[in-house]
């Protein structure tokens, strides 16, 4: 039972701590700029994207509302970060099973702690890059200290669903190698499925306000993501709360569910690795 589950991993969460500074310490070990990496990689996107779709293609960006604000590349990077997170965290988690195979085999341990601690390890560098938005966005005149608690909320809701998405493919990707190819095309084509290098107003201009179709755009999470946390940073207003509550449901039910393929799962992963 993924409550039973979840209470083994709490009595090992000094394996889990140790498990995600492993992590942490692996990540650029032997690079010479370190940490670094960690912001270039974003804001190397972000050049590039606002190069082609903010000079080249002409998209203006929303002003923001009610900040004012209008300015493509903090635009853009409010919604090209919460998608780095989930790629990196579903990338970096599908792998830590193979890339722990002989752990795994030589003693018993909460497997899905090998899978948290990766993404955990995924959670600090996003913390980093919001910060560094953070930053950037007050010489813009966005000041969002007082967003401080609710960005928090957001990046829990978004951890969760993260997490509950790599307990699936971690095991999922032992039996099924082919697993780690497709999922990049499959984040490809998740990337454009969501508002990150183009705007709400073009959706709509497509789809309409009312309907169907607008209704099953918006039933895609990475949809909900991006336009909440360029609600906080970029509007500097509440998302709305149906919004916030479709999130929360989303990831809690991504979440058991993760645990509970997991669980189903790991019982020959030894065997397969």
């Amino acid at each position: 039972m993924p409550v039973q589950k979840l209470s083994e991993i709490l009595t090992r969460r000094e394996l889990f701590i140790n498990l995600t500074l492993r992590e942490l310490r692996s990540k650029y070990k032997r690079s010479v700029l370190g940490w670094t990496w960690s912001l270039l990689n974003p804001l190397t996107s972000m050049a590039i994207y606002s190069v082609v779709f903010g000079v080249f293609l002409g998209v203006t960006p929303e002003t923001g509302d009610p900040s004012g604000l209008s300015s493509f590349a903090m635009f853009l990077l409010c919604g090209l970060l919460p998608f780095n997170f989930i790629a990196n965290g579903l990338n970096g988690g599908m792998l830590s099973l193979l890339g722990n195979a002989n752990l795994v085999k030589k003693v018993y341990f909460p497997r899905e702690v090998l899978v948290a601690s990766n993404t955990a390890s995924w959670l600090v560098s996003f913390l980093i890059e919001l910060g560094v938005l953070a930053i950037a966005l007050v010489f813009f005149g966005n000041i969002v200290v007082a967003w401080i608690p609710l960005i928090l909320v957001l990046v829990l809701i978004e951890l969760a669903f993260v997490t509950g998405l790599a307990l699936i493919l971690a095991p999922a990707a032992v039996y099924f190698r082919d697993l780690q190819h497709l999922l990049g095309l499959v984040l490809q084509v998740w990337f454009y499925t969501a508002p990150i290098v183009y705007t709400m107003d073009l959706v709509q201009d497509q789809l309409g306000t009312t309907g169907w179709k607008i209704t099953l755009y918006n039933l895609n999470p990475l949809v909900r993501f991006v336009e909440a946390f360029r609600d906080v940073f970029y509007d500097m207003r509440f998302p709305p709360l149906d919004h916030l509550a479709y999130l929360v449901a989303v990831s809690a039910g991504v979440l058991v569910l993760g645990m509970t393929i997991f669980a189903r799962l790991e019982r020959r992963l030894a065997e397969e690795l």
